[in-house]
């Protein structure tokens, strides 16, 4: 089986827009494209990861009306759905593509718009995710993340401030992001300060509500050079399936998901949690970023915390984390969020990330659906 390379990459302005889903869709496909130097009449096959359109805008055939916009006609269309982690599938649904040989050129293109609805209408969708039983009593993703966070800091004796922490690096990140929502530092104060969401959770423990889009182009590694002098490889991916109702989980703070889809990227790249550069997770709730350090073997049980207190997930440190500011500082527009962490390792892997650039020859993202009831974790590497 050949390599499967990136070649290309782009991401919109996260935060409030203007334009709709396939607006955005178009705006990050176009540039992707551009930004391989690739025409879209050559383009086989056409992903769009995508959580709600039709939820959100009653828009549905998103990735027919795209192929459309950008001229990619007649390419294969999919529309790729799995709730948050829709980016990160879609990741993996071009992957294989490529790797099964069934096209030698694949724009994946991710994007949800969100902002025009209101905070509450919003919830609700994100909240249809959830088991219908836990659904029907009410129970919401960050009150599952209040939860665990709660049951994290007493078990094993971890500061809140170091949940705080988290925010505060990653915010930092976030204003070396010229496409970020939040492109402002905030300071530890701050967030421990801002009013309770779900105890012992704050407001800037939350990533917000985001418009966004953000595009990857893959092909083969013997494409890649005819386009390219430099590119990156994806040199493993795997996902996995964690029990859809929470309370059935063996111990709370274990995310399987990310346990298992970890260990299957590792196997296939050969590498392991020592080889890993710089890292992308899904921090859609600070408490996250622990349960997967921890799930992906960057820490041991417990005891992510301590990294974060040491500074080790700094952009200067031994293994930063969200270079790209997570979706807490650059915004989580739900089928968006795994293509932009696969933009922010690539970039990184090209030495293309400017102010928040690290050196980095592997990278690996992690995309979490619900409160990990689907993972996709993706190792990336510079093509040597």
């Amino acid at each position: 089986m050949e390599r499967v390379a990136v070649i290309g990459s782009s991401m919109t302005q996260f935060g409030q827009r203007d334009g709709w889903i396939l607006d955005l869709l178009a705006e990050a496909g176009l540039a992707c494209l551009d930004d391989a130097g690739v025409d879209a009449a050559d383009v086989d096959h056409l992903y769009v990861s995508n959580m709600a359109s039709g939820e959100f805008e009653g828009q549905t055939g998103i990735m027919n009306a795209l192929a459309q916009d950008i001229d990619a006609t007649p390419a294969y269309t999919q529309r790729i759905d799995q709730t948050s982690s829709s980016g990160g599938a879609g990741i993996y649904a071009a992957w294989q593509s490529i790797a099964s040989g069934a096209s030698d050129m694949t724009l994946l293109v991710g994007g949800e718009k969100m902002t025009h609805r209101t905070t509450g209408e919003s919830t609700d969708v994100i909240a249809s995710l959830t088991h219908p039983v836990e659904y029907k009593q009410g129970v919401t993703l960050p009150s599952f993340a209040g939860l665990t966070a709660r049951h994290y800091l007493e078990r094993f004796d971890a500061p809140r401030e170091s949940l705080a922490k988290v925010a505060v690096k990653n915010h930092a990140n976030g204003v070396h992001n010229p496409h970020a929502q939040f492109q402002k530092e905030v300071d530890l104060e701050t967030v421990l300060e801002s009013p309770i969401v779900a105890d012992p959770l704050r407001l800037y423990d939350f990533c917000p509500i985001t418009d966004g889009s953000a595009a990857l182009m893959l092909c083969p590694e013997s494409v890649a050079q005819e386009y390219a002098d430099e590119y990156a490889v994806i040199t493993g991916i795997d996902g996995a399936t964690d029990t859809h109702v929470v309370h059935e989980r063996e111990d709370p703070t274990v995310m399987g998901g990310v346990v298992e889809s970890g260990e299957g990227a590792y196997e296939m790249s050969g590498r392991g949690p020592d080889d890993i550069d710089v890292a992308e997770l899904h921090d859609m709730f600070t408490i996250l970023e622990f349960l997967q350090m921890e799930g992906l073997g960057f820490a041991e049980h417990g005891e992510a915390w301590k990294l974060v207190e040491e500074g080790e997930t700094e952009r200067d440190g031994e293994l930063p984390i969200n270079t790209s500011g997570g979706l807490k500082s650059k915004g989580h527009p739900l089928g968006t969020s795994g293509v932009a962490q696969g933009v922010e390792i690539y970039e990184q892997l090209m030495d293309e990330a400017g102010d928040r650039q690290v050196e980095a020859e592997v990278g690996l993202c992690c995309n979490v659906g619900g409160f990990g009831n689907c993972v996709i974790t993706t190792i990336m590497e510079a093509a040597q």
